[in-house]
């Protein structure tokens, strides 16, 4: 009997570590009820609200429900990046384009010296977690395999409702992963084969923009994890 070997190309790998990362979310989001789903831990979270309700200024979705999200800056976690984007001689201009900010904020980042000040960032519900990640690789699809033409943040309709959500997300994430499957070496190198315009991708080879997916996926469903365990021990830490 033969054995199947583990994959060590570049493709094999990213979609091995993807395939171990989906199957630990998978269950570890089993049971997902909407209250922990639309739960918010502390006062100003982020979350999926009714259009008329929403807390942050852009705020998007193309029905009822949108996505909270406010205004554009470069948070200090990303100042190492914008500075490497300089480096690799991308203009002031097209940083401040590919970041949504204005130019001279680009210029005072690049100016800053010394260690940045830790990011203010709002804390983000579940549904928002995974809202986020529902639309980006939507978007990522079909600014990669698809017509290349529709809004990223148009092609979600959120929900309140967990269960809903999951089923449109593990959807949209399979499509997603056949389509990565198939991609050939040659591919991998070129520049510019995803064209998702939130980000550096249209500039990127892209084996480097499946990294930053993978990077993505992890890191908010770890916050998930986390959320739960939270969830969870609401019912057993003593008040």
């Amino acid at each position: 009997m033969e054995i199947e070997r583990a994959r060590t190309d570049r493709l094999g790998l990213l979609l091995d570590q993807f395939d171990k990362a989906r199957e630990t979310a998978q269950v570890r989001l089993t049971g997902l009820s909407d209250e922990e789903y639309l739960w918010e831990p502390v006062p100003g979270c982020w979350s999926v609200r009714r259009r008329g309700e929403a807390v942050t200024p852009r705020a998007f979705g193309p029905g009822e429900w949108v996505l909270d999200l406010g205004a554009p800056d470069i948070p200090a976690s990303e100042y190492a990046e914008v500075a490497r984007q300089a480096a690799d001689g991308m203009t002031v201009a097209k940083i401040a384009e590919d970041w949504s900010v204005s130019i001279e904020r680009v210029e005072q980042i690049l100016a800053h010296t010394g260690e940045p000040e830790p990011d203010e960032t709002p804390v983000t519900t579940i549904a928002w977690r995974l809202g986020h990640l529902h639309y980006q690789f939507a978007g990522e699809w079909e600014w990669t395999f698809g017509e290349r033409r529709q809004d990223p943040k148009q092609l979600v309709d959120f929900t309140p409702s967990a269960a809903l959500a999951l089923e449109q997300f593990w959807a949209v994430i399979d499509r997603w992963r056949d389509s990565v499957a198939v991609v050939t070496e040659e591919q991998l190198d070129t520049v510019g084969f995803s064209q998702y315009p939130y980000g550096s991708a249209p500039d990127d080879p892209y084996v480097s923009v499946l990294w930053g997916s993978n990077l993505e996926f992890i890191h908010h469903m770890a916050e998930i994890a986390l959320l739960r365990d939270l969830w969870q021990a609401r019912f057993t830490t003593p008040g």
